[in-house]
């Protein structure tokens, strides 16, 4: 019989697994595009989590040849938005 306590010892702590996430992106990313990424983690934190997480599958998938260059992470943030839509208002 274990107890949660022990179940729980085995789980890695929320600290440990975004030190390991620091870890991976700084490998990913050249320094321009950690500057950028971490500018939009204060703005944006759900969509950083978003390329983040991103980011991190494709590379265990082994789909990521070298380091993330800033205009690299401008395509990706792109391609992660919802598009705009636009209204037109027509006065008489």
């Amino acid at each position: 019989m274990s107890s949660p306590d022990s179940n729980e010892a085995n789980q890695p702590s929320d600290a440990e697994i975004a030190a390991q996430k620091e870890i991976i992106l700084k490998q990913l990313l050249s320094s321009d595009a950690r500057l950028r990424l971490n500018n939009i983690k204060m703005v944006k934190p759900e969509t950083a989590s978003l390329v983040e997480n991103y980011l991190i599958n494709m590379a265990s998938q082994g789909q990521l040849k070298s380091q993330i260059s800033d205009e690299q992470l401008k395509q990706i943030l792109k391609s992660l938005q919802q598009p705009k839509r636009e209204f037109k208002i027509n006065r008489r």
